[in-house]
């Protein structure tokens, strides 16, 4: 199989996550061979977390490109922050958060950050297939 990709439209609210989701789920859908189920609900999460960080820490918009590989799925979402997510302790009692970027890089096999020349950045994170 060759690689297959799809570049999603800018996000800007918290609307936009619930989208990044349903273009997630479309996508993987319309992939041969079909993704497990187990395995396409960890990249919509994985979606879901990156989306989100970028619209709440990266500056309030975002797109996201999704790649097929052979044996991978790869989430890439840009944001204009240059400042690259950080693992934090998990508040347990205030709600403001820390579960997201640790739980990304377990789910995915690899992350990066690779700031762009042009600004900002883009947070990737690759996924089983």
């Amino acid at each position: 199989m060759d690689t297959t990709s799809v570049k999603v439209a800018t996000l800007r609210s918290a609307t936009s996550v619930a989208g990044a989701r349903d273009s997630a789920r479309e996508f993987l859908e319309g992939l041969l061979p079909a993704l497990a189920r187990e395995a396409a609900d960890t990249v919509v999460l994985v979606v879901s977390e990156l989306v989100t960080n970028a619209l709440r820490h990266g500056g309030g918009t975002c797109t996201m490109d999704l790649t097929a590989h052979q044996d991978s799925i790869e989430v890439a979402v840009h944001d204009p922050s240059p400042q690259a997510p950080r693992m934090r302790t998990p508040d347990l009692n205030g709600g403001t958060g820390g579960f997201g970027w640790p739980m990304v890089n377990r789910l995915a096999r690899t992350t990066a950050v690779t700031r762009q020349t042009t600004g900002g950045k883009t947070v990737s994170a690759l996924l089983a297939r």
